[in-house]
């Protein structure tokens, strides 16, 4: 929602961020979804997709880093890669600093989308998109891993929230969450976002997390600060058989392997996003719903 120069992301009924906006660079609508690309005066141009704001240039490193690093360190060696969303190309970005990859497979449904950032967000993807380990499908996740004979040792989802009618609320369900541990090597791992953890606004990371567990044999969630997002977002690592890494191990792993140095996760990093405060550590104990496509979650949308 926009007037008089502002842009209101409303996080729940009862609660409104508020960007100053110093110019519009894209609005328009997908075949899927709306989209607009907003110069905001705090966090510099940022990606809004059904009327909430996806990423933003200020800040995108903490979230793709938080999403991308974690299990492609805790892997010994990932090779292959499946990615699903992340239009922006940023997540391709981060998975693709790791030399041990070999293929990116990326599916995505809006391909307006992904031309809309590769035309007007280049700080975000800065160029992944034309590496040559990258095979980009425009299609629905679902229906490609169903299809698809490969094993993947990574799978990275990078969807929109859940909103009612939206592209990806179908992807936020037991029954995809199965189908992607079919297409999982055996020590292969999941990462993925799972919505806002801010006491109070923290129902549907409960939940998802629960329905991970439901197909999973390890699940880990955690969390980070997005100041975009204006409080704690949530994550999750799950996996049929590789567990956590010491911030010890961390360290070394990232030496050894990466060139560039990271903005955000480190080892000491690591060991915080992993320590979920007590609070919400019951509130996962306690949550008994599982999302299915006959019961699916959708988010407030104004």
């Amino acid at each position: 929602m926009k007037e008089k120069g502002w842009f209101y992301d409303y996080v729940t009924p009862d609660m409104v961020q508020s960007h100053s906006i110093k110019k519009i660079i894209y609005s328009g609508r997908t075949q899927f979804q709306s989209i607009e690309i907003i110069d905001s005066g705090s966090f510099g141009r940022c990606l809004v997709l059904d009327g909430k704001i996806q990423s933003s240039e200020g800040d995108e490193f903490i979230y793709h880093e938080a999403l991308v690093h974690p299990p492609m360190i805790a892997h010994p060696n990932p090779e292959r890669v499946f990615i699903a969303g992340g239009g922006e190309g940023a997540t391709l970005r981060e998975v693709l600093r790791h030399p041990s990859v070999k293929r990116v497979v990326m599916v995505d449904i809006d391909k307006e989308v992904i031309d809309i950032c590769r035309r007007f967000l280049p700080s975000f993807h800065q160029g992944s998109f034309e590496d040559s380990r990258l095979e980009l499908h425009y299609t629905d996740a679902k229906n490609y891993l169903e299809k698809c004979q490969e094993n993947f040792d990574v799978t990275i989802l990078d969807l929109p929230e859940p909103v009612e009618g939206g592209p990806a609320y179908l992807l936020h369900t037991r029954e995809f969450y199965q189908v992607v541990v079919e297409r999982l090597a055996p020590d292969g791992i999941l990462s993925l976002q799972a919505g806002a953890s801010s006491w109070g606004n923290h129902q549907s990371f409960t939940a998802i997390i629960n329905t991970l567990k439901a197909v999973f044999a390890l699940v880990f969630p955690y969390e980070a600060h997005i100041p975009c997002y204006g409080g704690m977002w949530s994550f999750a690592l799950a996996s049929q058989k590789l567990s956590l890494l010491s911030p010890t191990e961390v360290e070394l792993r990232i030496s050894s392997r990466m060139k560039r140095v990271l903005r955000f996760y480190d080892g000491l990093t690591h060991q915080g996003l992993f320590s979920l405060a007590k609070n919400l550590r019951q509130a996962i104990d306690e949550e008994k719903r599982v999302i299915t496509e006959q019961e699916p979650l959708f988010i407030y949308q104004p």
